[in-house]
């Protein structure tokens, strides 16, 4: 068995258990031309704001490496970035001082209260250029065409509409806009996360490109976790 390594610590794990409850409905995940379809996704439950500080925990810039993230996706200066399900803003201002001052990020959450921190840590920064939007489980709300990035840390596996919202983030990003999807990976079982809020990368594909993005590429750099990108296809 493979040990557990130091870049997951066991307050990780708590925290997700914690806040799995009970899964919402299965979802398919046959994709178009698949012979077999697998077993269904069970949606996992949206991580409650009681467990906000979890997202601050300070091995998570050891775990999850946020600044190499950033700036690994090349997003433009004066770019427009949407950071969907942005919880306490842990990459927004990241994301915020990247894009710069002439820039714009779009935090979005469905729980008032992580936004409610969220901004709270923007004023603490002194960060202006970010905007936040209440989401519904149903609808982001996002901003239609203005886009070049929407970027979804650890949240695809929440959504519980996750066509009906990918559809909203296709119309948010501007024509060469880029889904940014990162998930924990569900191929190793030594990442001590609820099955639940895990997702394999042959999952992410299976889900997300018959919804009308076109895979561009993975990146691998984070031992914990999968960086999947994406752009609408033209179809």
């Amino acid at each position: 068995m493979r040990p557990v390594p130091s870049i997951l610590l066991p307050s990780a794990a708590i925290a997700i258990l914690l806040a799995a409850g009970q899964p919402r409905q299965a979802i398919s995940q046959q994709g178009p031309g698949s012979q077999d379809a697998p077993e269904p996704r069970r949606i996992a439950p949206a991580m409650s704001y009681i467990y906000a500080d979890w997202l601050e925990r300070p091995e998570r810039v050891r775990e999850e490496m946020p600044d190499r993230v950033v700036k690994a996706l090349r997003i433009p200066r004066g770019g427009t970035v949407i950071d969907l399900g942005a919880g306490v803003g842990y990459f927004t201002w990241r994301l915020a001082k990247r894009v710069g001052p002439e820039g714009k990020v779009f935090a979005t959450d469905i729980q008032q209260e992580m936004l409610h921190m969220l901004a709270r840590n923007m004023r603490k920064r002194g960060i202006k250029n970010v905007e936040t939007i209440l989401s519904t489980q149903a609808d982001p709300r996002l901003p239609e065409g203005k886009a070049d990035l929407v970027l979804l840390v650890d949240v695809y596996h929440e959504l519980s509409h996750p066509a009906r919202t990918m559809g909203h983030v296709r119309r948010s990003l501007k024509p060469g806009g880029r889904l940014v999807v990162v998930e924990y990976r569900k191929e190793e079982p030594w990442v001590p996360i609820h099955p639940l809020h895990k997702m394999t990368l042959e999952q992410v594909r299976r889900e997300i490109e018959p919804m009308g993005f076109e895979f561009v590429e993975v990146m691998d750099f984070v031992p914990s976790q999968h960086i999947v990108v994406f752009t609408p296809d033209q179809g």
